[in-house]
């Protein structure tokens, strides 16, 4: 290279270094100016629109604490388990990225349910407050109490079964205030979607709230939602609040004034025009929700009118003699706390009374509590958490119970949604009736006289048992046992234990489901052996996948081993899936996961004639689709004996 190659060699570097560092100071002022753009919508609490401005700076700078911490405060009402990622790895990149991160790595961790150490990120917190900070204090100490009350709640959960309404009512917006007819087949909601009328946005990136009504087309499923455009819903928030008077009435609210309360009928099959209610209840202030008793001659609703520090109280007004509201009482009977309570709601008999509170005793945000009237002391019971999995650590309200009580309906902001706040049917699980026989292996005679012992927990893990003896004649049993769970079944004959099989109960809303089972037993002069003695391993599956994975493939191999060695053993290959995404798309994933299996054990010798498929989708959960964790467990395939002699290992 001579001199003149060496200076043009050595400029053209110079200038390289120059574009670099003129374009790394660009992206670095594109990505700040991307922060400040997203900064100033999260101040005004718009997340959903701050939040894609944080996602294109994380796109430039994966590693800058301050997007991430941001993006995951924003996150928390759409992808908790995603929240929480973004806010621990902004703490460990860096740890003082902003003096209240510890509060929300609390925060963060009590909504995915880690409440030790939501208590332990709460109390650090409180380390760094100065004197003087009361507001720190105070949220610091209210969400150790929500860390505790939830910690206590999930471990005492409730025997019920919560299913999102599904994408046909559901949006990636927030959908509420559930209002059902008594036939349980005409529903209104409330929602935010984009399909509202006029289709603006509000200050929370949302759209302004509209009615929608659908009605039921099967079990599980409703006709496309239409909005009650014209006279219902306006240019503001218009939501559904009450149908009442043989459902030929509706309350609504309306955004007028800080927000009222209106009523409006049908008029030849239409809804008419809304009538404000009159200065008894609507004030220039906030009034949120309401009820309408069944005698149509009380109201209870929701106001910060009278309220010290703007929280909502429960009031209640009666009709005088002119059939006009009258004035407006406190309802008291300890409800109404120094934090808000909100959609009260009563049981047809007027003896039970729902509502909503962010007091109490909530896990975070509101939760849904009832109190009883005791008709012979006269007075009401004190407000009692409905517990998990009604309740969660985020909000859960506008709770409604369908005409015949059979279900309940409410809006929650729950794990596993489609968006923000999304409507859930509440089922609490019912018995269900198993029967069958006892057959010998042998000869497929049937056993009399043998006793069946199935063992099991509660939700709260309280130890359940059902009995019964197989007849003289025809050697069936029946037992009557809470479903939607596994049961240990003891077989035993003259004292003896003489077999021990693992056996699910499917999911029973209704306590005349049926389930048929019978056990296949060999059993000659007190000798036994049991036909399920050997439980295949499950093998597992990630988010909407059906790829084996190399442990898998190693249990696979091990099944066809077993087999080979077993020429008469038959066996179910079940697949599952969490809750994520609607039925009809979790049966397909579930199916998809079960043929892997099944397939792969084909290809390796297996024949067909020995093997079946089933898909259960998610309606066989091992856990509650709470967790990262436990909808792990419940992404899997099992492989069930179904018929043979016992296994030789």
């Amino acid at each position: 290279m001579d001199h003149l190659d060496k200076r043009m060699f050595k400029s053209s570097l110079i200038a390289l270094m120059l574009f670099v560092l003129a374009s790394t100071a660009a992206m670095a002022q594109s990505t700040r100016q991307l922060i400040r753009s997203g900064d100033k919508l999260f101040n005004q609490t718009n997340f959903r629109s701050a939040l894609p401005f944080y996602e294109r700076a994380l796109e430039r700078e994966p590693d800058n604490a301050k997007a991430l911490y941001r993006a995951g405060i924003s996150l928390i009402a759409f992808d908790k388990e995603k929240a929480s990622e973004y806010i621990y790895k902004a703490y460990s990149l860096k740890p003082r990225v902003e003096e209240d991160i510890l509060y929300w790595l609390g925060r963060v961790d009590l909504v995915n349910y880690e409440f030790d150490k939501a208590i332990q990120h709460a109390q650090e917190y409180q380390k760094t407050l100065g004197k003087r900070d009361e507001e720190g204090k105070e949220q610091a100490a209210l969400l150790i109490q929500h860390a505790r009350n939830a910690k206590k709640e999930v471990a005492n959960q409730k025997d019920v079964f919560v299913k999102n309404l599904g994408p046909t009512v559901n949006t990636p917006f927030s959908e509420h205030s559930p209002v059902i007819s008594k036939d349980n087949n005409y529903l209104l909601f409330t929602s935010r979607g984009q399909n509202v009328t006029g289709g603006k946005e509000a200050y929370d990136g949302e759209y302004f709230e509209d009615i929608f009504e659908t009605r039921r087309v099967g079990v599980d499923t409703w006709e496309q939602p239409r909005a009650l455009s014209g006279v219902l819903n306006g240019t503001g928030h218009d939501a559904s609040i009450q149908l009442f008077d043989n459902d030929s009435k509706l309350l609504m609210y309306r955004q007028d004034e800080n927000g009222d309360i209106f009523v409006t009928s049908r008029e030849g099959g239409d809804w008419g025009k809304p009538t404000k209610l009159n200065r008894n209840i609507n004030s220039r202030e906030f009034e949120s929700d309401a009820f309408i008793t069944a005698d149509g001659q009380t109201i209870y609703f929701s106001t910060n009118r009278y309220s010290e520090n703007g929280d909502l109280d429960i009031y209640y007004a009666k009709r005088d003699k002119n059939g006009e509201w009258g004035e407006a009482k406190n309802f008291g009977n300890g409800v109404n706390t120094q934090f808000d309570e909100d959609s009260p709601y009563f049981t047809p008999d007027g003896l039970t009374m729902f509502f909503s509170s962010r007091g109490h005793t909530t896990m975070g945000g509101y939760d849904i509590f009832t109190i009883k009237y005791d008709t012979v002391a006269r007075r009401w019971s004190r407000p009692v958490n409905i517990g998990y999995p009604i309740n969660t650590p985020d909000d859960d309200t506008y709770y409604r119970l369908s005409g015949d009580g059979s279900l309940a309906y409410l809006s929650s902001y729950r794990m596993g949604g489609y968006g923000e706040k999304d409507i859930y049917t509440i089922n609490y699980i019912k018995n269900a009736i198993v029967r069958g026989h006892v057959y010998s292996l042998r000869d497929s005679s049937i056993i009399p006289g043998v006793e069946l012992v199935f063992t099991g927990k509660t939700a709260a893990n309280t130890p359940l048992e059902y009995r019964d003896v197989t007849k003289p004649d025809s050697g069936n049993y029946e037992v009557t046992v809470l479903s939607n769970r596994p049961y240990t079944v003891t077989l035993s004959k003259d004292g003896a234990n003489i077999a021990t099989e693992q056996f699910e109960v499917p999911l029973s809303l209704v306590d005349t489901t049926v389930v048929e089972k019978d056990f296949y037993i060999d059993f000659a002069g007190g000798s036994s052996i049991n036909v399920a003695s050997y439980a295949f391993k499950k093998i597992y599956f990630d988010t909407d996948k059906w790829d084996l994975r190399p442990e898998s493939i190693r249990e696979l191999d091990n099944i066809v081993r077993i087999m080979k060695a077993n020429p008469d053993l038959r066996i179910s290959v079940d697949g599952h899936t969490d809750s994520r995404m609607p039925d009809s798309y979790n049966m397909l994933l579930g199916e998809n996961r079960a043929s892997a299996a099944y397939d792969y054990l084909i290809k390796a010798g297996v024949p067909a004639n020995r093997l079946i498929s089933r898909s259960y989708g998610e309606r066989r959960p091992i856990a509650p689709n709470n967790s990262a964790e436990n909808m792990q467990l419940n992404r899997r395939t099992e492989f069930t004996i179904i018929k043979g002699d016992a296994p030789k290992q």
